[in-house]
């Protein structure tokens, strides 16, 4: 046995406005179940309310173990972690995979508690702020396991014309040893370690692409990792993929449903990832924090590459009163570099992640921010993964950051945000011109600062609520969100300085809701509905003009 599913139901309680302080208490009395995984916040009896829930549940093992980890693939805010009243710690990372040795385990029945806390605390949570443009839910969003070997392997591609790779074995008990690697469960390659890595070519590859999602798997010990054979450069204004410039041409996607919340199930992650190559798409970007490895494992598999970014939005920006401590904060640059760095390792053998991201729309021109990228940067180039750097950007003739990025992306709503101005005779004019003007003017801007980089508009696009039609496309209706994503597609399309698009968003979204501290609240209660599709996944009447106009870039 080399891993133990803890999900199901769960003992359960739910104390309202009280912190994992006030309340972690292993033998609390339940006053109901819960299941994981679940975002309790969005079950009728604690719905869209904030506190720490309580779980509990027993789990048997058959024989003693020296060591194992429990493995929490995402969850919210906070969560404090132990096996028999031991603690394993408390853990203030959303999204994020986490994985917490939990020290010798004897055999037979074991108790596991949680406590969740998905209130907003500056101090004890610096990652989750309440004005993020999207809701923070309290559960287990892609379920718990125990490991019984941490071990690892991960795969570098050294050369994708000859199927070179370098694997690295991490966690086993020797750095230098020699060893037999089985490839695809049937290929035995001699490798020889120093360092723990080893330099060989993989019997039979086949490159990973999106148009040919080829996988292999190596094996080790009993320690088995799947990969994709496949290099991505950013060179000469282009992106490369395998030697060939890729176009992007993608969504924004949330990890989100009206229903489950941050909680999706792995047919409407398929679903999602259907649907985008649909509409002839080959690109989706992760907003805003790390993805759930079974998402990566199904775009993988379907060949849809992937931009995934750590957890941050806006930071130093000014939305809240606060916004000063936060970059200034160095619990906030140590969180963001944790969780950066972890990201990258729970992904690492992932082909078709292609880009590392961090702090969208970060008050990129100021020098502590610059100073925070300049530090994610080099987390990330440390892993030696492979892949692109980049961040979202939205402060333009003075951002500071992008020198430390392989790709400049920004995200630019021109004539919605801020609104334009103008009075009606002028109205229809001044919108219709906004998208190209403005999207040209920022790609000629940063062109003229970064002479050799790619640049990705990394998020463009507008509301529009389901259903709500006008012939004279006011705003908010359908054929304005229509109109204004076509003159976003055709001015990518026509721009030769754009090497990719990704529009805002895939599907409409909750996002704050009334505790935004200081923020308006969303219009229309609470959702944003910038979606090519709405809540529950219907296209709306700008889908055919995205699936049109894909199929027109280059």
């Amino acid at each position: 046995m080399t891993s133990l599913c803890l999900n199901g139901s769960w003992s359960f309680r739910f104390e309202e406005g009280k912190s994992i302080e006030d309340v972690a208490d292993p033998a609390f009395e339940a006053s109901g179940t819960m299941v994981v995984p679940g975002c309790f916040d969005l079950q009728p009896a604690w719905y869209l309310r904030r506190g720490t829930a309580l779980y509990r549940r027993t789990f048997t093992i058959p024989e003693p173990v020296a060591n194992a980890w429990l493995v929490i693939d995402g969850m919210g805010l906070r969560g404090d972690f132990r096996i028999d009243g031991r603690p394993l710690g408390v853990h203030p990372y959303p999204y994020l995979r986490l994985e917490l040795e939990t020290g010798p385990l004897a055999a037979g029945e074991h108790t596991l508690f949680a406590a969740l806390d998905n209130r907003f605390d500056w101090t004890t949570t610096k990652l989750a702020r309440p004005y993020y443009d999207f809701y923070f839910y309290g559960g287990f969003y892609h379920g718990v396991s125990l490991a019984f070997d941490h071990r690892k392997l991960f795969v570098r591609t050294r050369d994708w014309r000859t199927g070179a790779v370098e694997i690295e074995a991490v966690g086993f008990s020797k750095r230098d040893f020699d060893a037999t690697l089985l490839f695809d469960g049937r290929h035995a390659v001699a490798a020889t370690f120093r360092g723990g890595r080893a330099a060989v070519a993989v019997p039979g590859f086949r490159p990973w692409s999106p148009e040919a999602p080829h996988l292999h798997s190596v094996e080790l010990e009993g320690v088995r990792a799947r990969f994709g054979i496949r290099m991505v450069e950013a060179r000469e204004r282009r992106i490369f993929l395998n030697g060939q410039p890729v176009f992007l041409k993608g969504l924004n996607r949330h990890e989100s449903h009206a229903e489950s919340g941050a909680a999706t199930s792995e047919a409407l992650m398929l679903a999602d990832i259907q649907r985008l190559k649909a509409l002839g798409g080959n690109f989706l970007r992760g907003a805003h924090y790390p993805q759930s490895q079974r998402f990566l494992d199904l775009c993988d598999e379907n060949g849809v590459l992937v931009w995934e970014e750590s957890l941050g939005w806006g930071n130093g920006q000014g939305y809240t009163d606060k916004a000063d401590e936060e970059l200034a904060d160095p619990g906030f640059a140590e969180a963001q570099v944790f969780q950066t760095r972890e990201m990258v390792r729970a992904s690492f053998n992932h082909p078709c992640v292609i880009l590392f991201g961090f702090l969208n729309e970060v008050a990129s021109n100021r020098p502590d921010a610059r100073a925070l990228v300049e530090r994610l940067a080099d987390a990330i180039r440390a892993e030696d993964s492979g892949r692109l750097v980049t961040f979202a950007c939205n402060v333009y003739p003075g951002d500071l950051c992008h020198e430390f990025t392989d790709v400049v992306s920004f995200n630019a709503y021109p004539g919605t945000i801020p609104c334009y101005p103008g009075v009606p005779a002028e109205l229809a004019e001044a919108v219709r011109n906004a998208p190209r003007d403005g999207l040209n003017t920022l790609a000629a801007l940063f062109r003229s600062r970064y002479p050799g980089k790619p640049i990705l508009l990394s998020e463009s696009g507008c509301a529009g609520e389901y259903g709500l039609r006008d012939p004279a496309a006011g705003w908010g209706t359908e054929d304005f969100q229509d109109e204004y994503i076509a003159d976003i597609l055709e001015t990518v399309r026509d721009n030769p300085e754009f090497a990719g698009c990704c529009l805002w968003q895939m599907n409409d979204n909750r996002t704050y809701h009334r505790d935004s501290r200081g923020q308006p609240g969303k219009p229309w209660g609470g959702f944003s509905y910038a979606g090519i599709f709405n809540l529950q996944r219907k296209p709306k009447l700008s889908a055919a003009t995205v699936r049109r106009l894909f199929a027109s870039l280059p």
